[in-house]
């Protein structure tokens, strides 16, 4: 008894590990998280693929100007995809502690029973009640007849199981802790190695356009890619209105009906109208055969109207591009875009999204066209809050 009595206070005197709980971490930050992750993913996915395709295309200055640009947003995805890892080792180490804070909890519940316990058979003597009872044989007699004792000693070695096995569960939470902790210090020291690279990217891409802006002949080396560029959108579009045309999508109200009801795809304010330009860093005309809007870089960008999604994926100088086929000849582009979260083929209602808002060499930008067939429109006039 004296062995039992001893082996219950060492149990009841173990010290806690670890200090004081954090807050308890819900399912959906986890869930979020991940989430963010996978689009990330996707994002430098395309990425890539932009970067792979330029090694297609003719060497020129806005080839050499979108490298560097793409170079950029790459390091800039690391980047965020550390700082996501990061978040999701602090969301696993908040989630450790608390579950550590709940087990020593527990714990030291199970020990105010043992020590309640204790209290009440000392109280009661080295016999109890029956010391005054003649026929019996001592306290382990007592103990092994009386069922009220025994239903006691079960609950002694029950609590003592429980308490040993949760300090087994206390000390395999911080061992997972030690490694998740681990884990943090890696991810915060490769953030800090892309936050280095980030900016000798920037300083690299500010340089060249700080050359560029003093070389005149490469100006207009890039109005004439520009121009080049666009003759080539046209050419694209024609081809894809060629194919759609055996599989035309059929609106539930004609695209023509919505002129001067259609929301913006995206909120944000006018960059450049629809029209012709001259490029206040390269100082060059383009023609601007849509809107340029500024807007949050990763805005979500919507469809204005039911349609089918033509085109889903990046497109020289455009980025990912994506194109919805209205019906009826009509046509909208959205371009600049960071990344795409549709499919060719994907049959669109008015406010579904379609991808984010990408960066562009003058800041986060989407372009946003209407088109009938090839020929482009001035969006703002289908428009029922129009940019400014």
């Amino acid at each position: 008894m004296k062995y039992q009595a001893a082996f219950l206070l060492l149990v009841l005197g173990t010290s806690s590990v670890l200090g004081s709980p954090q807050a308890t971490v819900g399912a959906t930050d986890s869930n979020l998280l991940k989430q963010r992750l996978a689009a990330l993913q996707s994002r430098m996915a395309q990425v890539d693929q932009q970067m792979e395709s330029l090694k297609k295309r003719r060497k020129g200055v806005m080839v050499e100007l979108q490298g560097i640009s793409l170079q950029r947003d790459r390091v800039r995805a690391q980047l965020d995809g550390a700082k996501l890892k990061q978040d999701q080792a602090q969301l696993e180490v908040q989630q450790i502690t608390s579950d550590q804070a709940k087990i020593r909890g527990e714990i030291d519940r199970l020990r105010k029973d043992l020590r309640k316990q204790i209290r009440l058979i000392q109280a009661q003597g080295e016999l109890g009640e029956l010391a005054f009872l003649p026929d019996s044989a001592g306290f382990e007699t007592y103990l092994t007849q009386s069922r009220h004792m025994a239903w006691w000693r079960l609950q002694e070695r029950k609590r003592i199981s429980q308490i040993q096995r949760l300090q087994g569960d206390l000390a395999q939470r911080e061992n997972e802790l030690k490694t998740v902790l681990a884990r943090l210090a890696s991810e915060q020291q490769e953030a800090a190695q892309f936050q280095g690279g980030l900016t000798l990217s920037e300083e690299k891409l500010q340089a060249f356009l700080g050359a560029l802006q003093q070389d005149e002949t490469a100006q207009k080396q890039v109005q004439a890619e520009l121009a080049e560029e666009s003759i080539q959108l046209e050419r694209m579009l024609s081809t894809l209105i060629g194919k759609s045309k055996p599989d035309t999508f059929e609106a539930p109200v004609s695209f023509t009906s919505l002129r001067g009801e259609l929301p913006g795809p995206v909120e944000g304010s006018l960059a450049q109208g629809f029209g012709e330009h001259l490029h206040p860093r390269f100082h060059t005309k383009t023609f601007q055969s849509g809107l340029l809007i500024e807007a949050y870089i990763g805005s979500r960008v919507a469809a204005v109207a039911d349609g089918k999604v033509i085109l889903a994926e990046p497109y020289q100088s455009y980025g990912p591009i994506v194109i919805v086929d209205h019906g009826g000849g009509w046509f909208t582009l959205y371009t600049h875009l960071q990344a795409t979260v549709v499919s060719k083929g994907q049959t669109l209602r008015q406010g579904d999204i379609v991808g984010n808002v990408g960066e562009t060499l003058d800041g986060p930008r989407l372009g946003f066209e209407i088109r009938y067939q090839t020929k482009p429109e001035d969006p703002n006039k289908w428009l029922k809050k129009k940019y400014r």
